[in-house]
């Protein structure tokens, strides 16, 4: 065992770990394109990109380069009463990227509080033009945004992960996704009786990723929007997980022709190599907080938010979607996992087979044990991290098609044993 591994393991608190029982984790000293090298000299194809960050692969020159450079000239400061050029070029870009109205653009850490923000906003909105008592969210089952205290609130509260935190929570709707005529009566019947205390609809277009990587149709988008629109709802789309090209378009909800009024993002906008995020802003809820009243303003602003190096980042991941083609990339992945998965659908307990761009998900009826089951990938040579009731890839964009081969082989022999 490496020395800081044993003198940190004592003081170390791990994600989403029974500390009692976690077995150590892997020493990782490098990273290469989608190459994780470890301490004892093994090296694994990630097939997760590192909770789905790394898009374009580790340790991409041309975003160490840029980062370098911020380093040298100014790694932070602050971003109340200081302007700095990596994020207001980044924030011109996002906004760049978005449909006419959707323009403004706050940055913070993390995407739970990218979310915080969004929900915030949608409130505030409302608050700031004379509104009261609309501050609960319509969302959805299977749904997840984030491990905070409001974004847990808005997550599915059956997934095992926030049930103990019931009590604590503030209560919103939780509705099943209209995806066919009985879960459309069951959803609009729920905005029916609940619209008068909702600022606004929250979902994560067309791929709920941490709920258990559900996919639903661009359908379900256009009457989400309709809905929100009937009743006058704020419409977020999480895109923190299916953002820079991880569905095979640029943003899921391009894919259905609609425009939200407020997108969080995070994960993949810095490729993976600092911690950013961005709550994409509609102008019309953004002039709500424009007046002489200092109270109107959005009262919100994280120490770190618009940190140079991640708005570095950013902005050279940016480049490379820009230079290179990952969404062409990402629809070739989209075969690649539909031929090396489809043969798991015949295999003793899987339940389903499904892809969607640069996600591939096999469904199994349960798993007992997802860190055997880990454990059992990592002798393979893969990284790839089961949970629920699912084993997945969410691969760099930048994968090899050999390097693919290998993770979905895996997969196919691991669950072939049993």
């Amino acid at each position: 065992m490496s020395d800081w591994l044993e003198r940190g393991w004592r003081h170390v608190w791990l994600p989403y770990a029974q500390m009692q029982t976690a077995p150590l984790p892997l020493p990782a000293v490098r990273t290469e394109g989608s190459r994780i090298h470890l301490a004892d000299g093994r090296v694994l194809i990630d097939g997760v990109a590192s909770w789905w960050t790394a898009c374009h692969g580790y340790n991409h020159p041309h975003i160490r380069e840029a980062v370098a450079a911020q380093l040298d000239s100014m790694p932070h400061v602050m971003f109340g009463g200081l302007a700095h050029e990596p994020a207001y070029r980044l924030a011109t870009r996002l906004a760049g990227m978005m449909p006419d109205g959707l323009e403004r653009v706050f940055f913070t850490d993390s995407g739970s509080v990218a979310v915080e923000v969004a929900m915030k906003v949608a409130v505030q909105a409302r608050l700031n033009r004379g509104e009261r008592g609309r501050h609960k969210f319509l969302a959805f089952r299977d749904g997840y945004h984030g491990d905070t205290l409001a974004t847990m609130a808005v997550c599915d509260p059956e997934e095992g992960m926030h049930a103990l935190f019931a009590g604590l929570l503030q209560e919103h709707v939780i509705a099943p996704l209209p995806r066919d005529a009985e879960s459309e009566q069951v959803f609009m019947a729920l905005l029916e009786r609940h619209a008068g205390e909702l600022a606004g609809i929250i979902v994560e277009p067309l791929v709920q990723g941490a709920g258990g990587m559900v996919f639903h149709d661009d359908a379900v988008l256009r009457r989400l929007r309709a809905a929100a629109d009937q009743y006058g709802l704020t419409l977020i789309f999480d895109e923190i997980f299916t953002g820079f090209g991880r569905t095979g378009t640029m943003f899921a909800f391009e894919q259905a022709g609609v425009v939200p009024d407020i997108v969080t993002l995070s994960k993949a906008l810095t490729g993976g190599t600092s911690p950013l995020a961005a709550t994409v802003v509609h102008r019309d809820l953004y002039e709500a907080f424009l007046g002489e009243d200092p109270m109107k303003a959005l009262m919100h602003g994280p120490t770190f938010m618009a940190n140079p190096l991640g708005c570095a980042a950013a902005n050279a991941s940016l480049d490379l979607f820009e230079t290179e083609d990952r969404l062409g990339q990402a629809r070739q992945i989209e075969a690649w996992l539909r031929e090396g998965l489809e043969p798991c659908r015949g295999l003793p307990g899987v339940v389903d087979v499904r892809v969607k761009g640069a996600i591939g998900v096999v469904q199994l009826g349960r798993i007992k044990n997802p860190v055997g089951l880990r454990e059992r990938f990592v002798a393979r040579g893969a990284w790839i991290r089961p949970f629920r009731d699912i084993v997945y890839l969410t691969p760099a964009l930048t994968i090899a098609q050999d390097e693919l081969a290998r993770l979905t082989g895996a997969i196919r022999d691991v669950l072939a044993e049993g």
